[in-house]
């Protein structure tokens, strides 16, 4: 079995955690959340600090995943680490549906439910929440967070960072800029530039 270190504590790491049990690849070594203040074992798991982390590398050869849902705290750590991409591990739930030619950046989570259509590109540690659907040929880049149920029809472009709320909508071709916010529930229809907010539908830009 390959070796795994959770970062991340929340209600998102549990969910992770679930994916991780589910997919009977893995032993957890370790839950790694700065509400912990020194390294200490319960049971077969480790839990300590994030800073904890390169000594665990180090002697378990462990892979990592960073199971936080916010998108620039998950960019922060990754940069601290500044461990090698092929360090981190991809997880994927049983119940994913992914078609052909789909590549999957690491660390990346995948959860119950999802769709990735083919010729989809997905960048490193992107979020695909439960039920979203990712249709063809679109291309998320690197920590995206595509929220439950949102759906991003055929050659959407989603820049760095960006978050799509649960229930949006993306209609066919639309690019969407980097760190940007959209809504739950909304619907877009035109190219959203970076750094932007967008509700309502269809959406408007509303910073």
């Amino acid at each position: 079995m390959k070796k795994i270190v959770v970062i991340g504590a929340g209600g998102h790491s549990k969910v992770v955690q679930d994916i991780i049990e589910a997919m009977g690849e893995y032993r957890l070594m370790a839950i790694l959340d700065d509400q912990y203040s020194a390294l200490k074992k319960e049971g077969n798991v480790y839990f300590g600090p994030i800073s904890s982390f390169k000594s665990l590398f180090i002697h378990f050869e462990c892979k990592l995943i960073i199971a936080i849902g916010t998108n620039d705290l998950r960019f922060k750590i990754v940069n601290e680490l500044s461990l090698d991409v092929m360090d981190y591990e991809t997880v994927i739930h049983p119940t994913a549906v992914i078609g052909q030619n789909v590549s999957i950046g690491k660390g990346t989570v995948i959860m119950p439910n999802v769709v990735l259509n083919a010729g989809a590109r997905v960048g490193n540690h992107v979020i695909l929440n439960t039920s979203s659907v990712i249709e063809h040929d679109t291309h998320l880049n690197d920590f995206v967070h595509i929220a439950p149920s949102a759906t991003l029809t055929g050659a959407v472009k989603i820049g760095t960072g960006t978050l799509m709320g649960a229930g949006s909508t993306v209609i066919p071709s639309i690019t969407i800029g980097e760190w940007c916010t959209v809504g739950a529930g909304s619907t877009i229809i035109k190219d959203i530039p970076h750094a932007s907010t967008a509700v309502g539908s269809p959406a408007r830009i509303i910073k």
